[in-house]
């Protein structure tokens, strides 16, 4: 389990932030959840999400591409499984 820490100033519920780094999110991730939950109501970020297609629906050059925009490192070699994972663990 990742040790306690204060999130920072940046983080706008500390509780949540806290909640989400307990189930192995990433600091950014969970940044990014606490943040949005304190500017909406945390249904409205519920209820935010997809809109996109799946991602075992997009071909591997445009998982390398989002990926890429995302900065995840070692893409390139990344099979198309791989990949997925990684977009949906950042």
């Amino acid at each position: 389990m990742p040790a306690k820490q204060d999130p920072g100033p940046s983080v706008k519920d500390e509780e949540l932030y806290e909640a989400l780094r307990e189930e192995w999110n990433s600091k950014e991730k969970s940044a990014r959840i606490a943040n949005a939950a304190a500017n909406r109501s945390r249904g409205e970020v519920g209820a935010k999400g997809g809109r996109s297609g799946s991602y075992e629906d997009w071909t591997v050059e445009e998982l390398r591409r989002r990926a890429s925009e995302l900065d995840i490192e070692g893409r390139s070699s990344m099979t198309k499984d791989e990949l997925v994972t990684a977009l949906r663990d950042h």
